[in-house]
């Protein structure tokens, strides 16, 4: 069994508590090496859940040259922006500064949920999260050693939303019976009234199977006995992810430091011209005329997506694209996207949420610059969608 190799070097703006230390390396270094574990973390909101997993994710990849995770939280995911259900394959150390530098991954598979709370929709929500932990078992979980070989076993974390009241909290015993994880770790905050029940709640009493279950609390203060609790803005930190992953756009070494900047980058950016006949368009969590399906998607975000059944099918979303404008005359869309022009050629549907905004500076920037200059970009890059 490998031993811990001395305490991580997070961020200066992150403090691990040792507890917190404790609990990962439990978990990282447990006598158990085979399967790989399993862990999946839960508590209320701002109760440190993020902070935590991405500290057990670098902990895992002291023994393991990759890790899996499992992003349920569609209003603050880790990797991806928000509107998204992800699993993303990590093979290097994270930074802890994410409240101010999101760490975009390229997911190796995520679905469009399209809306910020799974309220909208809890069984599609939870059908999401089934339907990638299935792909990460198929791909990553193997029944003995002696499939070594041909697979690599992949340790996976879990992290999930901080509403754990009413629905919320059905959505995640549903969860933790579906995945079973082989730890689970609950963190624990001042105000009891808001924590999860004591003990294995999601667990019928006779159940027999095997339980690692971790209470810790939340990283209340620091070393120098200072609060560390960060009361997050939701809605500006969803905006800084949205904003990060369209900048991407763009080259790193191309001057974009305000919103506005780019905003206005994205005004001037080249759109892809795509053939409406060639895309289908699925409306998530709303009713819209037909008459009105393809105008419902102006100077909107739209979910990228393969679909290879019928309506019910859960496909495999390739990234988010904001659609500039529409032309029904020559029966074209007018998108914007960071995603590679080689992934775009497999893209057939678009998917409409409900929850995910365009900022409105961006927004009218956009529709204000999109009639002058459309014509002459895009007939340099045009994207044909079968």
């Amino acid at each position: 069994m490998a031993s811990p190799s001395g305490p991580e070097t997070p961020s200066p703006n992150i403090y691990i508590p040792p507890e917190w230390s404790e609990a990962a390396d439990c978990i990282a270094y447990d006598s158990v090496t085979w399967p790989p574990p399993i862990a999946l973390v839960c508590g209320a909101k701002n109760c440190g859940k993020s902070t935590f997993s991405r500290h057990l994710l670098n902990i895992f990849l002291r023994r393991y040259k990759k890790v899996g995770y499992l992003d349920t939280d569609v209003g603050q995911p880790e990797f991806s922006p928000p509107g998204f259900v992800s699993l993303t394959v990590i093979d290097e150390a994270t930074p802890g500064n994410y409240l101010t530098i999101p760490h975009l991954k390229t997911p190796e598979r995520c679905l469009f949920f399209g809306d910020v709370s799974s309220k909208t929709n809890p069984t599609t929500y939870l059908n999401s999260i089934f339907s990638l932990y299935d792909y990460y078992k198929k791909e990553y979980c193997l029944s003995d050693q002696s499939d070594r070989p041909t697979k690599t076993g992949l340790p996976l974390v879990v992290n999930t939303p901080g509403w754990v009241k009413g629905v919320g909290y059905d959505l995640l015993v549903d969860m933790l019976k579906y995945i079973a994880p082989t730890h689970v770790v609950k963190i624990n905050i001042s105000a009891k009234s808001k924590n999860l029940p004591s003990g294995a709640f999601w667990l019928d009493e006779d159940h027999d199977a095997m339980l690692n279950l971790i209470e810790i609390n939340s990283a209340r203060q620091d070393s120098f006995n200072r609060s560390v609790l960060v009361q997050k803005d939701a809605r500006l930190l969803r905006d800084v992810r949205i904003l990060a992953y369209f900048r991407q756009c763009f080259s790193s070494s191309l001057n974009i430091t305000t919103i506005k900047e780019l905003a206005n980058a994205l005004a001037s950016q080249p759109p892809y011209e795509v053939p409406i006949s060639s895309i289908k368009i699925r409306h998530l969590h709303c009713q819209v005329p037909g008459a009105e399906s393809f105008y419902s998607l102006n100077a909107t975000i739209v979910g990228l997506a393969v679909s290879s059944g019928g309506s019910k099918d859960l496909p495999w979303c390739v990234g988010l694209g904001i659609v500039r404008g529409i032309d029904t005359f020559k029966g074209l869309l007018y998108v914007i996207t960071p995603v590679p022009r080689g992934t775009l050629e497999k893209v057939n549907l678009f998917l409409q949420g409900a929850g995910l905004h365009i900022t409105l500076h961006v927004c009218k920037c956009s529709l204000n610059k999109l009639s002058s200059f459309t014509v002459a970009w895009v007939s340099n890059d045009i994207l044909y969608s079968h």
